[in-house]
């Protein structure tokens, strides 16, 4: 079974209007990104997953994020609208900033509507993953079996602080609750090597490989570190849509070698590469149906 845990709920329900159409330039080097998208866009990107893990970013200010303005009020209830609509092939996250007052009470709101893990983004979200509010939130995670995927890595938004999404920052959080199931997403690019030694040695962190196949050489490093550390079974196939689909995942992540060509330089196993697409995804979040 092929599961896509990276994945951002799409911002309509039908199709998007003209006039609501919004592009960002930043998210890739080789063409703009369009981050209104429907339904049926969704769909149609991510056909190569049998099972996708879809959320939002709870943001008081959606703008810089998505180009379109949208309620906050409804990061969550999109996502499970959208769960709800198709539920054997989407499992949903919910989001929430833990300087909230009502941040316990939101996320029990959100496990009632069916959100099953949760997405958090330091960076995005302003708050620093290690202050005492961020540590609460995580212990009454780590209490209810509720695994989190947190931004790791760059983002070209200028307002989001690197500080706060660098891998070893997890690592802190590992040590404080061994028993949370974490993803960092991106495999922390462009500090990858940090992220391998943090899944290493933590049983239940893991990485995703979402948008560092936009990168040959990143994409390379990332993996072949994997390999190096013996910790390719910590890596989670992921796509980032709407930034990329899965099929384009899959195929980046084979791609990995060709940049290799005529080079002396040691290959990733295209074995590992295929257990990477094929992970027991939800098993390692605990997640199984």
């Amino acid at each position: 079974m092929i599961v896509d845990v990276h994945s951002h709920t799409p911002t309509h329900r039908d199709a998007v209007p003209p006039g609501e159409r919004r592009v960002y330039s930043n998210w890739r080097t080789d063409r703009d990104v369009t981050t209104t998208n429907s339904w049926a866009d969704y769909d149609r990107e991510m056909a190569a997953a049998d099972v996708t893990i879809v959320f939002n970013i709870a943001v008081d200010d959606p703008e810089p994020m998505t180009g379109l303005p949208y309620l906050p009020e409804r990061t969550n209830d999109a996502t499970a609208e959208f769960v709800a609509a198709d539920p054997a092939r989407r499992i949903g996250f919910l989001s929430v900033n833990p300087l909230w007052d009502n941040v316990f009470e939101e996320t029990e709101r959100c496990r009632e509507l069916g959100l099953r893990g949760v997405k958090l983004g330091p960076n995005y979200q302003d708050f620093d993953p290690l202050g005492e509010r961020a540590l609460a939130f995580y212990a009454h995670c780590e209490q209810e079996g509720l695994p989190i995927l947190f931004h790791a890595g760059a983002s070209p938004m200028r307002h989001a602080p690197l500080r706060y999404t660098h891998p070893l920052v997890f690592d802190e959080v590992a040590l404080r609750f061994p028993e949370l199931r974490m993803v960092l997403a991106h495999m922390g690019h462009p500090w990858s090597t940090d992220t391998v030694v943090t899944i290493r040695k933590h049983p239940h962190v893991y990485a995703d490989v979402s948008s560092i196949y936009l990168r040959p050489w990143v994409c390379y490093q990332s993996l072949l570190a994997a390999h190096e550390w013996g910790c390719t079974d910590k890596l989670l196939l992921g796509s980032d849509f709407p930034i990329a689909g899965t099929a384009e995942a899959m195929a980046g992540i084979r791609r990995v070698n060709d940049i290799l060509d005529g080079t002396a330089l040691p290959r990733v196993p295209l074995e590992e590469v295929e257990r990477i697409i094929h992970a027991d995804a939800l098993g390692a979040l605990g997640l199984d149906r």
